[in-house]
């Protein structure tokens, strides 16, 4: 195993996590802004506010792509496999 292998491994995991976390990660963020100038408009400081319109988003955003993130995973698992096949003994 050479480095360029390595690195392209270790860029196409990346890639893919980036690919699968980001929808969620990109939601919640949204959310919590929201809420965030919600409650500096309101003035209202209650800390826990945030925590389950956050929760239920992600949940049902988890919901809504779930087959798209197997997908990619699955992706990313045939192209490892394969990799590994054309390494070989």
């Amino acid at each position: 195993m050479t480095d360029q292998m390595v690195t392209e491994i270790a860029g196409k995991a990346f890639y893919y996590i980036m690919i699968v976390c980001g929808p969620i990660l990109l939601v919640s963020l949204v959310v919590g802004l929201i809420i965030s100038i919600f409650q500096a408009a309101t003035s209202i400081s209650e800390q826990t506010l945030t925590f389950v319109p956050k929760v239920i988003a992600v949940f049902l955003v988890t919901i809504l792509i779930f087959p798209f993130m197997i997908s990619s995973m699955k992706t990313f698992t045939i192209e490892m496999f394969s990799m590994i096949e054309k390494m070989g003994p």
